[in-house]
């Protein structure tokens, strides 16, 4: 059992694009699921595949560019099971000036931070992608 799948599966992740793994996998939830869909819409992962099979894992299909540099060059954790971290809709972060993303869990379900704005709901900041 774990305290916090979500930080689980961004290690994974981490750990994988510094081993230059071509994929990872980590224990499946609709959370996870929806934070891995937001990372594929913007560009960050190659793609996410939930298996079909008991106990269920994503699949996750990491990004490199040309010269095997990673998509992703920095992976944090904002909001965390001790301290979770909300913000309103002026507060949502731009993340290196707008450069990054910042995922949200909103009352409209997981978005990144400018469709958050654009939609005008704040929420928890689950984590910032650079």
């Amino acid at each position: 059992m774990t305290i916090d799948p979500i930080s689980d599966m961004l290690t994974t992740i981490r750990n994988g694009l510094k081993a230059r793994l071509h994929s990872v996998e980590t224990p499946a939830s609709n959370m996870k699921g929806e934070i891995a869909r937001v990372m594929k819409e913007a560009g960050y992962i190659a793609d996410v595949v939930m298996t079909s099979e008991f106990p269920k894992k994503l699949v996750i299909t990491l990004k490199y560019s040309d010269r095997a540099v990673p998509a992703i060059t920095e992976l944090k954790r904002v909001s965390k099971p001790g301290l979770r971290k909300f913000v309103s809709v002026p507060e949502i972060p731009a993340v290196l000036g707008g450069m990054g993303l910042a995922i949200l869990s909103t009352s409209k379900g997981v978005m990144s931070g400018k469709e958050a704005r654009a939609a005008k709901v704040g929420g928890e900041i689950l984590c910032t992608i650079a």
